[in-house]
């Protein structure tokens, strides 16, 4: 049978760029409202075949699923302001980048309001739509996960019954993902004003060495606690040299900082 025909009623809060994209690959013509503060994104949601909501109440009204994407600062306000809107034992998918503590402040108020919180982590750009990778996790994660299936995502794993635990995983790997991105704008900045940016990425290419996470942070771990407060002595000129070049030499100062910190805790 068609699987837009069980197709859960679903109700979209904020509709931005991951809203749309969703909205766009999938089948919920006439099982999907939106509600966005915005003005300008109903016309959007006409495009995308999405009812949109005169308030946050019509949006909500008859939801037996919620995809909160708002922006990041307004997860949680969010979560307080519409919770009490929600149809009883409304799934409230909460898709938004926050820190795992923030997701178990909005968890608390959905859940006082009779709804069921989860927490997912959307792993990739949204623009893969559908197919994007999501991580869920709460004490309804199973519900979820076969209920995203049925609205097409194809991609979920549930991690856990605790909500903020797909957020952390999110947000740990984030901490590396765009902070390679940071470091590396840095570092390329610094050596496109010295001129030596071929030479610089051919070095790193030559040193690259293949080598699973889990042992490359072992290994990182165990020569920052051994050679520390040499190499924050040495980021300490890398420091210098980037100011002098106008870089500000965010990264860098405190990878100075963590160097130093590693060293000095393994001599305590």
């Amino acid at each position: 049978m068609d699987s837009q025909h069980f197709c859960p009623q679903v109700a979209l809060i904020g509709f931005g760029e991951a809203s749309e994209c969703f909205a766009r690959g999938a089948g919920w013509q006439g099982r999907a409202r939106g509600w966005d503060l915005l003005a300008s994104r109903r016309a959007v949601m006409a495009q995308c075949r999405v009812e949109a909501g005169n308030d946050a109440a019509a949006a909500l009204a008859g939801a037996e699923v919620v995809l909160s994407l708002v922006t990041a600062d307004q997860a949680l306000a969010a979560a307080r302001d519409y919770a009490a809107l929600l149809p009883p034992g409304a799934l409230w998918l909460d898709m938004n980048s926050v820190a795992p503590a923030t997701k178990r402040q909005a968890a608390e108020a959905v859940t006082a309001a009779g709804g069921r919180y989860v927490d997912v982590a959307v792993m990739a750009p949204v623009g893969r739509g559908l197919t994007v990778p999501l991580l869920v996790s709460g004490p309804d994660a199973d519900t979820a996960a076969a209920t995203l299936a049925l609205l097409g995502f194809d991609n979920v794993r549930v991690v856990g019954n605790a909500v903020g635990r797909a957020s952390a995983i999110k947000l740990c790997r984030s901490v590396m993902v765009k902070g390679l991105e940071a470091l590396s704008a840095e570092c390329a900045a610094a050596a496109e004003a010295e001129g030596v940016l071929a030479e610089v990425t051919a070095s790193l290419d030559a040193s690259e060495t293949a080598m699973p996470w889990i042992d490359r942070i072992a290994y990182n771990r165990e020569r920052m606690a051994t050679h520390g407060l040499r190499r924050a002595a040495e980021m300490d000129e890398a420091c210098a040299m980037l100011a002098s070049l106008g870089v500000d030499p965010v990264m860098s100062r405190g990878t100075a900082l963590s160097q130093r910190a590693a060293a000095t805790k393994e001599l305590a």
